[in-house]
């Protein structure tokens, strides 16, 4: 493994703990990829964003060009969320009768504020990153939340697989039960209130079926897309983060550990922020904090010592502008552990 070989995958997320140098590693990768011909989108899906910060300006929302090559985006979860909220209610909008509009509005206002609406509409902005909308990069490089987060973004695609399929399943039993009402010579009451989709009218009832298929079944193929990605070895690299201290090599063990119950594996571990062997530590101070750092570094070889890793020594300056990034860098493509 080295920084070459990352650069044949279209896909890189870079994670771990939180604090432990993700937005930086991301960073100089880019600018790397970038210096050697390659085109980024550089993509911070941390909600704490301080991507911007780095590159000494403001990024949002809206693919923002940082130096050639590379382009930032910032994903804001809550305007995420908002916006897919409001794509829902046009689309039920469309497939019900008007006096339940403020209905529609009121249920689905309150649905933002339900726990992992957030990182639901976060996802889908990932998936069509992974998809479509980053095609025209050479790479695409997620600088992801925290791990806890980063898990869930691997998980949620078969979870909202599975919803999708539930809702179809639903919509095609209250077709049939429908059809069998009709038969009895039930019917349905046109306008319903109380019985929303089933009970919009004002189109042909096959018409809304397909329609109400058709959504569900586009938003289902993103998610499976997304997720075939991820698992694809040769199109995504996952690239952990760690820190020689204790708490960063235990998160990173879970991890790994967690990644592989999902059938994905970390392709490297940047072993971020130990102290250069030619650094000045004379006093008992530092060389206790260098005993400590040199035997945990030892524990980071043991616990990962199936995955290709560097060491990134502590700068002597904080990585902020391009050439911090582009030292970075040059300690990203060295010293290679296989």
């Amino acid at each position: 493994m080295s920084l070459n070989d990352l650069f044949g995958h279209h896909l890189i997320f870079v994670g771990g703990k939180g604090g432990v140098g993700k937005t930086t590693t991301a960073a100089a990768i880019a600018l790397a990829a970038a210096e050697g011909g390659r085109t980024c989108l550089l993509v911070s899906t941390d909600p704490a964003h301080s991507l911007g910060d780095i590159f000494d300006t403001t990024i949002g929302d809206v693919q923002t060009p940082l130096v050639d090559g590379v382009i930032g985006l910032e994903i804001d979860p809550d305007a995420e969320a908002a916006r897919h909220i409001q794509t829902v209610k046009d689309h039920m909008k469309g497939l019900v009768h008007p006096r339940l509009y403020d209905e529609i509005d009121r249920q689905l206002d309150l649905a933002s504020y339900a726990p992992g609406a957030s990182e639901a509409a976060l996802l889908e902005r990932v998936a069509e990153l992974m998809g479509d909308d980053g095609s025209r990069f050479d790479l695409v490089i997620f600088d992801t939340a925290p791990s806890g987060h980063t898990v869930r973004l691997l998980s949620l695609p078969e979870i909202m697989g599975a919803w999708t399929d539930g809702l179809l399943r639903h919509r095609e039993r209250s077709s049939r039960l429908g059809s069998a009402l009709k038969n009895l010579g039930g019917g349905r009451v046109k306008g319903d209130d109380l019985s929303m989709i089933d009970s919009a009218q004002d189109h042909p009832d096959d018409s809304m079926g397909a329609r109400l298929n058709e959504v569900l079944q586009t938003r289902r193929r993103k998610f499976l897309v997304a997720r075939d990605k991820l698992l694809d070895t040769t199109t995504t690299a996952f690239l952990l983060v760690v820190n020689p201290d204790k708490l960063s090599i235990l998160e990173s063990r879970k991890i790994v550990g967690l990644l592989g119950r999902f059938k994905m594996d970390v392709s490297a571990v940047v072993v971020n922020r130990v102290l250069p062997d030619n650094a000045d530590i004379s006093g008992g101070f530092f060389e206790a904090r260098r005993e400590q750092e040199q035997a945990y570094c030892r524990e980071i070889d043991d616990a990962f010592s199936e995955i290709p890793r560097v060491v990134v020594p502590l700068l002597s300056r904080d990585v902020h502008g391009l050439e911090p990034l582009r030292e970075l860098g040059r300690r990203l493509a060295e010293g290679w552990i296989q």
